[in-house]
């Protein structure tokens, strides 16, 4: 998916390396996945030496180890990123080996065993979390949204509630939210980004036994590309507020769109670290995974009628927002390279 993505969206090349997962793995898998890593570090010296890098940006994840190590044995700085609130082992092990440790927000710094200070004032050799924020695209304004609801012919009074899930989508969230498009789309539009992992069909069907008039409020759609009719970053602007997963980039995306959010956190790693920074901000309000045929819609509703309520939530993100944050890592970057 990614390799589909560069090649869609930017003119950078793309290498691939060999990469697995170790936790929780049968001893069979464990050594074979041993062999792939190892076969991997081959292959990212080899893209060293040909690539001459004079720096290694990496974002996580059992992917970046072969090059972290290869990097650390032919002395190429190292810079290791860590999106959410909570590590994953592979970031744990790497913030080790990495020449500096980046995060979005200083929650993340007793995880790591580290000391949470703004990128700015970070120095080398010390054990600090270079706070930068979550780098977003800087398309999120407002014109974009007029343009995506005159596309849609959304009035610009009516509410719009923006769904989605991630790539691949949010099984519980779609079908969640599709039992409740009767009560919903009489009072506000939905645009639903469902993820392609099969639901569209499913929530075609619900579409269509709403009447005519409801049906023209909901706008479904498995994807959004950055090069499609209708962006992501088109939605975040035209949006009233959102129903989502509460995965790293709500921590950037949402403050950057001064979006309120009720979210809903995988239950199966850490996200909801990340969805109770914002709680506790009073910029979300959060559902369990379990409990969303109970508590999806009246915390729908709430947002959807009390303007008060959203203009508040909309302040508390606006107050979160870093806009800063990729120019702070790419300075951070250049430091590094030059040291």
């Amino acid at each position: 998916m990614e390799g589909d993505l560069v090649r869609r969206e930017s003119a950078l090349p793309f290498y691939a390396i060999d990469a697995a997962a170790v936790r929780g793995r049968s001893a069979v898998a464990l050594l074979q996945n041993v062999v792939r890593l190892l076969r991997g570090v081959v292959q990212a010296i080899q893209l060293v030496r040909r690539e001459r890098p004079v720096a290694i940006f990496g974002t996580g994840g059992y992917v970046c180890v072969p090059l972290f190590v290869a990097a650390w044995l032919m002395r190429v700085p190292r810079a290791i990123y860590l999106p959410d609130v909570v590590p994953g082992l592979a970031v744990r092990l790497l913030s080790r080996l990495a020449t500096v440790t980046l995060g979005s927000i200083p929650d993340a710094a007793p995880y790591l065993q580290l000391t949470a200070v703004n990128a700015i004032d970070w120095r080398d050799n010390r054990r600090q979390l270079a706070v930068a924020g979550y780098p977003v695209r800087t398309t999120i304004h407002p014109e974009a949204g007029v343009a995506l609801r005159q596309q849609l012919h959304i009035p610009i009074d009516t509410p719009l509630l923006l769904v989605y899930g991630g790539s691949r989508g949010a099984r519980s969230v779609n079908l969640a939210v599709a039992e409740l498009l009767p009560h919903i789309l009489p009072h506000a539009h939905v645009l639903h980004v469902c993820g392609r992992e099969g639901d569209e069909a499913t929530l075609l069907d619900y579409k269509q036994h709403l009447p005519a008039t409801l049906q023209a409020r909901y706008h479904l759609y498995p994807y959004l590309a950055a090069d499609g009719a209708v962006t992501m970053t088109a939605a975040l602007a035209a949006a009233d507020f959102t129903v989502c997963r509460s995965g790293a980039s709500v921590l950037g995306e949402l403050p950057a769109a001064q979006l309120p959010a009720i979210l809903v956190p995988y239950p199966y790693v850490h996200q909801d670290e990340n969805a109770d920074y914002l709680v506790r901000h009073n910029a979300a309000y959060k559902v369990s995974d379990t409990r969303l045929a109970e508590d999806l819609l009246p915390a729908v509703m709430h947002l959807m009628t009390d303007t008060t309520a959203r203009t508040a939530m909309r302040t508390a993100m606006t107050s979160l927002a870093r806009p800063d944050a990729a120019m702070h890592m790419a300075q951070l970057l250049q430091r590094i390279s030059k040291g």
